[in-house]
């Protein structure tokens, strides 16, 4: 029977993508047939699938390192945002409507049909199937029509693995926080949590992976070391853009680019940052 495993994290940008793909990696390379499958994403960094369908760029490098062609069944919901209350809605790579935010809550649950034929031709061609969720798994007020994170897990019986991020500070709060907020049937899902982008001795946190352990009753998975290369990889929305460093510091050329709250396809420009010569600065607001 094809196995599943959710990657779920306290907030965005805490490294749900880069575990996925690193997992998808370590268990392709032990002879397993992974595919990655993210239900919902939202993201203007999209990559374009052979017969010409959109998925999140972060499906196509999951895809990549598990040694397989993207497919639209990777990620079947994509929203790319158009306005600050407005998206872009891709349903297995075609899109399919642009609505505003408060009327999407109502399509959710149409949706969640989707998501799932997708999962099972996924898992009918594999012996794993990883899969990421989508922001926080604690957004409670988003709760109802779920298909992102809790809502699929419990809808597809796909166990939870919870991730929280110790370099932007508050771990221990926003793990024990999750366990608090959400409800005792999606904390049963949970089988363990990790906690991302540790720097320095590890032994110096074994006391705090305790305290959650004993907060949460989850078991403590892992700790996971800061990887400086991630920046290298393609950033899938604004939030991981605005972590990554520039490009050479003495390029004879230097290129301004203009980091807009909306801004699309900018993978377009990692050539450019890989190139001799060429200095990339992204220039924010102000």
């Amino acid at each position: 029977m094809t196995r599943a495993l959710m990657i779920q994290g306290t907030g965005s940008d805490v490294g749900k993508s880069l575990i996925v793909a690193g997992l998808a990696r370590l268990f392709a390379s032990r002879g397993l047939r992974v595919r990655p499958f993210k239900p919902q994403n939202m993201s203007n960094n999209a990559a374009v699938t052979a017969d010409g369908g959109e998925i999140g760029r972060a499906q196509a490098l999951q895809a990549r390192a598990a040694g397989v062609a993207p497919s639209v069944h990777m990620n079947p919901v994509l929203l790319k945002p158009q306005s600050e209350v407005g998206a872009q809605v891709v349903v297995q790579g075609r899109m399919l409507a642009t609505v505003k935010a408060r009327d999407y809550q109502a399509w959710k649950p149409r949706l969640m049909q989707s998501v799932l034929d997708s999962f099972a031709r996924l898992r009918s061609e594999a012996d794993l199937v990883l899969v990421e969720g989508a922001g926080s798994a604690s957004e409670v007020n988003l709760r109802a029509g779920d298909i992102a994170n809790m809502g699929f897990a419990r809808a597809s019986g796909t166990p939870v693995v919870l991730v929280g991020d110790i370099d932007r500070g508050g771990v221990i709060a926003s793990l024990v926080g999750t366990k608090a907020v959400i409800d005792p049937e999606d904390a049963a899902m949970v089988r363990g949590f990790l906690v991302n982008r540790f720097r320095g001795d590890p032994s110096l946190f074994a006391e705090g992976m305790g305290r959650i352990a004993e907060a949460t009753g989850w078991p403590a998975l892992g700790l996971i070391p800061h990887l400086a290369e991630a920046a290298r990889l393609p950033a899938e929305d604004v939030l991981g853009l605005a972590g990554s460093a520039p490009g050479g510091s003495s390029g004879r050329v230097r290129v301004a680019v203009p980091v807009l709250p909306r801004i699309a396809n900018f993978d377009d420009l990692d050539p450019l940052r890989a190139e001799p010569g060429i200095e990339v600065v992204l220039v924010r607001s102000g």
